[in-house]
């Protein structure tokens, strides 16, 4: 088996009094997609902040591409291949599909030795298909506002960001969260063409069908501590909800 990507040892992280994240280790291999699991309050979604430079974890180490990482906020992780997609995608409403992409970091032209800058929207807008392109992502067209898109195309021009600017890691948080059927199957087909693509992807969702579609391994949080890993095709949603309402806890079983 190949080396781990990521590599999470010991972490703990607090705020005042309450242990958010006690004492996890985990790892994430290349060309997987692990689901990230657990009630509300376990501690997911504050493990995965520390792993994207949100938030410092007190104690442990977080190893990414075989070098020990510290993090000092998500531009750091970002510029490292970490991408994180949270619910509310971090997109610009009125702004079009290569905008978007490049939000931050557009293409420009250079006049009089760069003395003038424009906008090369031109070349903006085939990179943009490009990065669509390789994910087998086709709209009519790419330059009408981003709020005038499906939730699903929020969603794919949102990966076809983070694919363009080189992840290496994909963490997606609720990414089928209020979407419909015929949406929610083309996330799905996104999360597939990444793990195909060799991008392996953290999947944070509280719907269980959706990790017994897409993931190949999971890890269920409860109360802050990593209960039980498990390889998905060796579970059940029984099982699973148990775990994660804290009726069972393999890190008790001696």
């Amino acid at each position: 088996m190949a080396d781990p990507i990521l590599s999470i040892k010991g972490m703990t992280k607090r705020f005042g009094g309450l242990v958010a994240v006690n004492d996890v280790s985990w790892d994430i291999y290349p060309g997987e997609v692990v689901a990230l699991l657990g009630d509300n309050g376990a501690g997911k979604s504050t493990l995965i902040k520390c792993v994207s430079g949100v938030h410092a974890a007190e104690e442990g180490e977080i190893y990414f591409e075989d070098r020990l990482r510290r993090f000092s906020g998500p531009i750091d992780a970002r510029r490292e291949g970490i991408e994180t997609i949270y619910q509310d995608l971090a997109l610009a409403n009125n702004l079009d599909v290569p905008s978007n992409i490049f939000l931050g970091r557009e293409m420009k032209n250079r006049y009089l030795g760069g003395v003038i800058r424009t906008l090369d929207d031109r070349r903006m807008l085939e990179e943009a298909q490009s990065a669509l392109a390789s994910l087998e992502i086709h709209f009519p067209t790419l330059t009408r506002p981003i709020e005038s898109l499906s939730g699903g195309q929020r969603q794919a021009v949102a990966v076809a960001r983070a694919v363009y600017w080189d992840a290496k890691l994909m963490i997606m948080d609720e990414p089928t969260n209020n979407l419909g059927v015929p949406e929610q199957k083309k996330v799905l087909d996104l999360i597939r063409k990444l793990r195909d693509q060799g991008v392996p992807v953290i999947l944070i969702t509280h719907i269980l069908p959706d990790v017994f579609a897409v993931s190949d391994r999971l890890m269920v949080m409860h109360r802050g501590r990593k209960v039980t890993e498990k390889v998905t095709s060796e579970t059940s949603t029984e099982e699973l909800i148990q775990y994660m309402v804290g009726a069972r806890d393999d890190s008790k079983v001696q």
